[in-house]
């Protein structure tokens, strides 16, 4: 293979890599990443000097040659390859036709002012593909018309259920992505581990470590501000309180899924009783989700109380 196809093959090659392995979105890794341009242009310079050091090489040596081995060698390198003697080959005996010398074997009868006509056999690459829709065929009938297979419309809803149970066990290992609108309580040990952590280091000081409110609302009280529930906690702390007298916002400094851990765990403070408890703020608030009668329930709660 000469240098001038050799040279693009491989640096095509080396970038078809390093696109495949980057994770560029969109864009081509080179246009989104400046720095993998930089890196293909140092590839094909240094390929192009690898090749430019093999042929100095080679003309080295082939001019320490006497002129018989020169002769040889010129000789050998103008051979044709084994590899395009082998596409040759086979080109011709998928073609399957008969060299010109040999087509007075086969030239019929025929003759139309002076135009004659070739007994030609079909070319073999026809007859293969032929017999291979035949057999594509007895498949493709025995198995959506006899064992009645899965057709293109009952494949679609397999894999749309799959799609579904994939994107759930995604957002499971995805948790970063929960907002407001898909956030849900967090029962698990863990999470509530972390959140009671997070709490004592960042809530502590304004809601004091029973929930019972210091400068923050009290959080053991049936009253909420902003409105209660995994969700309405949840946007609070993302987005703050009411504007010039509530708390920051603390979509910055924490992440989606650590702000649903301190949300998770703060609602466990609702019916405790804290040893100073804050008067209550807000409106009573009842989750509309609430099963009838838990929320009867806890309105006759309220007017007892």
């Amino acid at each position: 293979m000469p240098s001038w196809i050799r040279v693009p093959v491989i640096f095509f090659i080396i970038a078809g890599i390093v696109e495949y392995t980057i994770d560029s979105g969109d864009q081509p890794a080179f246009i989104k990443e400046p720095m993998v341009l930089l890196f293909l242009v140092l590839v094909l310079l240094i390929i192009i000097a690898i090749e430019a050091i093999v042929s100095s090489v080679d003309n080295i040596l082939f001019q320490s040659l006497d002129e018989k081995a020169k002769a040889k060698l010129t000789s050998k390198q103008h051979e044709p390859s084994k590899i395009l003697n082998w596409i040759n080959t086979t080109y011709l005996k998928l073609l399957g036709s008969k060299p010109i010398e040999e087509e007075h074997d086969i030239i019929l009868d025929h003759n139309y002012d002076g135009i004659k006509e070739l007994d030609n056999n079909l070319p073999p690459w026809w007859i293969y593909g032929f017999y291979a829709s035949i057999i594509f065929a007895v498949i493709y009938l025995a198995r959506f018309h006899v064992f009645n297979g899965e057709n293109q419309y009952e494949e679609l809803e397999s894999d749309l259920v799959q799609a579904k149970i994939d994107i759930e066990e995604y957002k499971k290992n995805a948790k970063d992505l929960v907002d407001f609108n898909t956030v849900e309580l967090l029962t698990d040990a863990g999470d509530l581990k972390a959140g009671q952590q997070l709490f004592e280091v960042n809530c502590v000081a304004c809601h004091k470590a029973d929930g019972g409110g210091g400068i923050g609302p009290n959080l053991t009280d049936k009253n909420w501000i902003l409105g209660g529930g995994i969700k309405n906690v949840f946007k609070t702390i993302s987005e703050g309180g009411r504007d010039g007298k509530g708390m920051i916002a603390w979509k910055q400094s924490l992440k989606p899924n650590e702000m649903a851990q301190v949300a998770s765990y703060l609602l466990q403070f609702q019916g405790t009783t804290p040893a100073e408890p804050k008067a209550a703020e807000g409106d009573i608030w009842v989750d509309e989700n609430a099963p009838v009668e838990k929320v009867v329930t806890e309105a006759e709660d309220i007017k007892e109380d």
